[in-house]
């Protein structure tokens, strides 16, 4: 998110490019944009900008004898995440220009683009400074030190300096880098109450027995946290190109990574704050660090790709996750691949040597497989003989008439008594 630096070097870059141009006609506005129009054409007029803050004013001023005559206007724009100013020729306009002021002929035209890519920026027509917002870290110091230290009892700094820090009532132009970085030099806890840290820079004074070069050389060498609001900012200034933001050219932002010591940096470690902005740290969170928060460490993660070689076939590289094996007795359907294993056939074929096989369309399982079916069935198989055969005894015995003969004795001869048919 453009931060203090961000929002300065833009208004830098709007007096330089446009400081020899002549825009005219009607400013023209993107349809897809929620901000509202604005109500300014004129025959000729310069524009300029100045930065405070997260702000920047950009006035409209009309030249003299321009048509109509009306008095200059002011926009004030907060970037939001992504917003930021581009001169580019007229016809080859960004594809995220929301806001367009085109220079007057002749030829080549170019036009003056406030770009945003996420939509988040706001313009103001006949805007002010927003009256909620401190004094400048930048451009009004010795205001912002004094707004700090007098209203210490103020609710805001009851909670982790590294919180305060993002109160724009108090800190205009800090952001989550910046917050990072200053803590960082000071080795201050980002959970530390932000009450404990301030209060001693009001109490503070110098030896009055050094001398003034001395009081102001031990000044620069040991910087409070306050004067880190305006000096670190300052440095990024003094880097050029446009600071910190993901629409950068490559030297630009190099140079600014080069300059972060603590900001996403690999190796420090980072923790959540009560608004899930991530802050940046080294050691000790401090005592106000949220409950239940772990905090991790940056690290630098290099993508392993694994090497193909010409006896491998990419293709035959196992995929994530598991295959679902087939119940038995099922079959699949024919040229029907299983899930889990499609595009891996290569490597689930079994060698030649090895016969696939065969199986049956119903295979039944073998009685000798289990030998407590064997033990059940062959008991079954003989209670069922034992009745067969007793019922065959029972009607194959024959039944007794006076006119039949009587049945051979267990010697094979007739009874005694009776004679034969």
């Amino acid at each position: 998110m453009p931060e203090g630096p961000e929002l300065h070097l833009a208004s830098c870059y709007v007096n330089t490019q446009c400081k020899d141009l002549v825009f005219a006609g009607r400013v023209e506005k993107s349809e897809v944009t929620k901000n509202p129009e604005v109500p300014f054409e004129s025959s000729a007029y310069r524009i300029t900008a100045t930065s405070r803050g997260k702000e920047v004013r950009l006035t409209l001023s009309p030249l003299p004898g321009a048509r109509p005559p009306q008095p200059p206007l002011d926009l004030v724009f907060r970037f939001g995440m992504s917003g930021s100013f581009q001169v580019v020729p007229a016809d080859a306009l960004p594809k995220h220009a929301h806001l367009r002021f085109y220079t007057a002929s002749p030829p080549p035209r170019r036009a003056l683009c406030f770009v945003d890519i996420r939509r988040f920026g706001h313009w103001e027509v006949q805007g002010t400074w927003q009256p909620g917002r401190g004094p400048c870290v930048l451009l009004e110091y010795e205001k912002f030190r004094e707004n700090v230290l007098q209203n210490l009892a103020d609710k805001t700094f009851d909670k982790p300096i590294c919180e305060a820090l993002l109160d724009q009532k108090f800190f205009n132009g800090i952001g989550n880098y910046l917050r990072a970085e200053i803590l960082h030099r000071l080795k201050i806890p980002p959970f530390e109450k932000a009450r404990t840290v301030l209060e001693a820079l009001k109490c503070w004074r110098p030896n009055p027995e050094l001398t003034l070069s001395k009081k102001v050389k031990a000044k620069l060498e040991n910087p409070d946290l306050l004067e880190l609001c305006h000096s670190v900012p300052m440095e990024v200034i003094q880097l050029g190109g446009k600071g910190y933001g993901p629409e950068r050219e490559e030297d630009d932002f190099s140079a600014f990574r080069a300059w972060l010591r603590c900001y996403s940096v690999s190796g420090m470690s980072c923790l959540p704050d009560r608004h899930g902005r991530t802050i940046w740290f080294q050691g000790d969170p401090g005592p106000l660090a949220p409950k239940g928060g772990k905090s991790r460490k940056k690290r630098v993660k290099e993508k392993s790709i694994p090497e193909v070689t010409d006896s491998e076939d990419p293709k035959s590289l196992p995929k994530k996750g598991l295959t679902r094996a087939r119940k038995p007795g099922k079959k699949s359907q024919k040229g029907s691949v299983d899930q889990g294993t499609k595009g891996h056939e290569a490597s689930t074929r079994r060698p030649k040597s090895q016969p696939r096989l065969k199986r049956r369309k119903s295979a039944p399982t073998s009685p000798g497989s289990d030998p407590g079916v064997l033990e059940g069935k062959q008991q079954l198989v003989a209670r069922v003989r034992k009745a067969r055969t007793r019922k065959g005894k029972a009607t194959s015995k024959p039944r007794l008439s006076p006119s039949s003969s009587p049945p051979p004795s267990p010697s094979g001869h007739p009874e005694p008594g009776l004679s034969p048919p």
